[in-house]
């Protein structure tokens, strides 16, 4: 096996002080620092990397970087991996400074003084841009930043004030078509797509009712929906609707005044509210007005 030599990045220096062939260490020194520096190899051209010193987060960041490089080009790994626990707030920091992707977490996977622990995963390629890069940090920030979901529906009225609602396969709770915008979507033409996905048919959208944030829910995260407009049609064109038979069960009209019961708790807030003055736009929270 290659002789490991010192790694230097100014007065950073990292000696090698154990190295076999699944595991190389070393051993930080720096002024007002201690620690170490580990790789290890897990599987064919992956390898984890740990650290543990006392010399506060740009330290550990420079030395993690560091054995990241030689790691890549010494040892000719294509993926290095971080594992921390999520709470641990620094270490997540470390992971991101140095180029790991933030990839996601493993619920319950180790356990620690009896207790079982997530472990979230930080993942880094050799050909991934590097921190110091536009393209290699906004992808870092993308990975750890929240991702919200958007929701887009459709609010379609016929000439006597009835709105269309759809029975859906998976709850009792009638609900208005459309959908989760997906990645890379825009809403409106999320909107568009899970309405002809739904019931067959694209109408125009004539523009936004509403805007709302939804709080955590039955296992959902929070998300920000869009109330579109599907304008006001004669009560026949449910006749040339055409709902998929899956997902989408069968559809109707139905009265503002008559959807307590029938609907979602949020849509028995926000639209009656909304049928009752559609020329305006709401801002909701939870289906509540934001004063």
């Amino acid at each position: 096996m290659t002789t490991v030599h010192p790694l230097t990045d100014g007065e950073l220096t990292l000696r090698p002080s154990q190295e076999d062939q699944q595991l190389v260490t070393f051993d930080v020194e720096h002024s007002g620092a201690t620690g170490m520096v580990e790789v290890r190899r897990t599987t064919p051209g992956v390898g984890v990397v740990t650290w543990a010193m006392d010399g506060g987060p740009e330290v550990a960041q420079r030395a993690v970087r560091l054995v990241a490089e030689y790691a890549f080009t010494e040892l000719g790994l294509e993926r290095l991996q971080v594992e921390v626990d999520p709470e641990i707030h620094a270490s997540a920091r470390v992971a991101i400074r140095s180029g790991f992707r933030r990839e996601g977490v493993l619920r319950g996977a180790v356990q620690v003084h009896g207790e079982r622990r997530d472990l979230a995963v930080y993942g880094m390629r050799n050909d991934d841009p590097r921190p110091d890069t536009l393209t290699g940090w906004t992808a870092l920030m993308d990975s750890a930043l929240p991702k919200k979901r958007v929701i887009a529906h459709v609010v379609v009225r016929d000439t006597g004030g009835r709105v269309l609602l759809c029975q859906v396969s998976y709850k009792t709770d009638l609900e208005l078509p459309g959908g989760v915008v997906e990645p890379d979507e825009d809403p409106a033409t999320g909107a568009t797509r899970e309405m002809h996905e739904e019931v067959g048919v694209a109408l125009p959208l004539v523009g936004v009712l509403a805007i709302d944030w939804l709080p955590r829910w039955e296992g959902w995260g929070d998300a920000v929906e869009i109330l579109y407009d599907g304008g006001v049609h004669d009560p026949s064109l449910i006749d040339t609707l055409q709902p998929d038979g899956f997902e989408i069960r069968s559809i109707a009209w139905h009265a503002p005044d008559a959807l307590e019961g029938l609907v979602s708790p949020l849509n028995a807030r926000r639209l009656p509210l909304i049928l009752a003055d559609p020329s305006r736009l709401y801002n909701l929270r939870d289906g509540q007005p934001i004063s």
